[in-house]
């Protein structure tokens, strides 16, 4: 498929030549030649942000991932002296020098494909290093030619869409906080109105990328909907699902003078007293995430994500004069 399909990567500088970030003037790579990098520059900003949680409680995006790690030279450099210090069992390093030197089934450490391609191996994804699904890159170090999709039984090898997912996680949105008339303190069975500042809620976009291999993955996310919890059963929401859904970059309506007798497209009536405290009003967006990168230029799907906040909401009772 076309989001398995991995770039080119980059060349070995000619003798004498500069190095490149990722290879030295022999060509070794960099110890992190083959980490995911992260274009943050279209990210939500503001004084305040988050990262949205999956709306599917089964999907995480990946814990770790397979991409280039090694040269021949430096996966030997790496290699020889753990077998060297006899630390890890001879039956271990025995193994392992027959797989990666003496041709089973490598010869050398592949040092006649210098340049033809790398030496693949895992990485943790940054912040995910006590995540039990870590452990799952478990495969022995493999060879990948240059230009050529990583071995099929290997699913977390890098590819646009694993990409993708990690982008995902780097997602930050602004603050949920809305604006509310009356602000923080309101009336019983008044309608209070609320809404959102459109010009902190636009697309957000996080773009992955794994340089040396030439292939990467925007992942976007673009609010669709408000969700308001009064924070008590004693309310009612406008509109009664308490769902409000964008409409052309706005959700909800700034209330103006003159609609005190008016039904808010967005908002809460509250029905009893807070008393001495007040209810915790959450707010949380759902935003719409998909993805596109190298070779997929359709937008592919990705789950939904949720950011949510809470408000403090004084409710008081309407005193009357009696007369």
């Amino acid at each position: 498929m076309a989001d398995n399909k991995i770039g080119g990567g980059a060349q070995t500088p000619p003798s004498g030549g500069k190095a490149s970030g990722n290879a030295d003037n022999d060509g070794n790579l960099s110890a992190t030649a083959g980490a995911v990098v992260f274009d943050r520059s279209k990210n939500g900003s503001g004084e305040s942000t988050g990262q949205v949680t999956s709306a599917s409680s089964s999907w995480t995006p990946p814990a770790c991932y397979y991409a280039p790690k090694y040269s021949p030279d430096a996966l030997q450099k790496y290699l020889e002296p753990i077998w060297n210090a006899e630390s890890t069992g001879s039956q271990w390093d025995l193994e392992q020098r027959n797989k990666y030197e003496k041709g089973q089934p490598y010869k050398d450490f592949n040092k006649d494909k210098a340049g033809k391609g790398y030496w693949w191996d895992a990485y943790v994804t940054k912040g995910r290093e006590g995540d039990p699904g870590a452990l799952d890159c478990d495969k022995p170090i493999f060879w990948v030619d240059k230009g050529d999709a990583p071995p099929a039984d290997i699913p977390q090898a890098i590819t646009p869409k694993m990409l993708a997912q990690l982008a995902y996680a780097e997602i930050r949105v602004p603050s949920t906080k809305v604006n509310l008339a009356p602000a923080d303190t309101t009336k019983v069975n008044l309608p209070t109105w609320a809404w959102l500042d459109a010009a902190k809620f636009k697309p957000v976009s996080v773009t992955a990328s794994v340089p040396l291999l030439g292939v990467e993955a925007t992942t976007t996310a673009e609010p669709v909907s408000l969700k308001i919890d009064p924070g008590t059963d004693d309310a009612t929401t406008y509109p009664a699902s308490g769902v409000c859904e964008f409409d052309n970059g706005h959700i909800g309506e700034a209330y103006a003078k003159g609609k005190a007798d008016e039904t808010p497209p967005c908002g809460v009536e509250y029905l009893r007293s807070s008393g001495d405290g007040s209810y915790p009003l959450k707010a949380t967006i759902t935003w719409k995430i998909h993805w596109t990168g190298t070779g997929v230029t359709d937008a592919q799907d990705l789950p939904d994500g949720t950011f949510g906040a809470e408000q403090d909401v004084v409710v008081q009772e309407i005193q009357s004069v009696n007369r």
